[in-house]
């Protein structure tokens, strides 16, 4: 009877989408901006329209010690935009639980303290159980070897080359006004999409 079972619920599975399309998708996978994301108002983004761009992911809070930083991103994203940056804030609520709200509440902070105009996704997560594809792939030590590594804290950045590929990682202490930021995000400008 257990066996039966096992096979209907492998059959459910399969036909909900489950395991084997995932595995299947995975096969296409060779960057992080090969997923479909959803954004901050729920809508569907294939994150492949930044491919030949320069990205700067970052998990952000908005209670947290570093969320001023939503204001060097701001900055960042307003002096690169024309040149090819585009920042994507994905809020998670992993790191001391300072990011409660609902993507509307989350929307509506980043709008009014910030005047944060750069893509937002909904709220994810980011490590551990249940975590984001996009997250999955950029802390995974095979798929990422070089930046992969469990996040540690809100506002982590991952810096995504033209190429699609991660060219980068900056912890939560590295300010988005930081030179090092800057002088890596300016070097992956400088190179031409493939």
């Amino acid at each position: 009877m257990s066996r039966i079972l096992s096979l209907f619920a492998a059959v459910v599975i399969v036909a909900a989408g489950g395991p084997i399309a995932c595995a299947e998708e995975a096969k296409n996978v060779s960057g992080p901006l090969d997923f479909k994301v959803k954004d901050i108002k729920g809508k569907e983004l294939d994150l492949s329209q930044y491919k030949g761009k320069v990205v700067l992911m970052v998990n952000v809070a908005s209670r947290c010690g570093y969320t001023p930083q939503y204001e060097g991103l701001q900055a960042l994203y307003k002096k690169y935009q024309d040149k090819g940056l585009v920042v994507i804030g994905v809020p998670a609520n992993e790191f001391g639980k300072q990011e409660p709200g609902t993507n509307e509440e989350i929307a509506e902070f980043c709008e009014s303290n910030y005047k944060v105009t750069f893509p937002m996704l909904s709220k994810v997560v980011v490590k551990g159980q249940g975590i984001n594809p996009v997250f999955e792939f950029l802390t995974s030590k095979e798929k990422n070897p070089k930046f992969g590594g469990e996040i540690k804290w809100n506002f982590t950045k991952f810096l995504i080359g033209r190429d699609g590929k991660v060219a980068g990682r900056y912890e939560p202490a590295v300010k988005p006004e930081s030179d090092e930021l800057d002088k890596a995000i300016t070097k992956e400008l400088e190179k031409s999409a493939k």
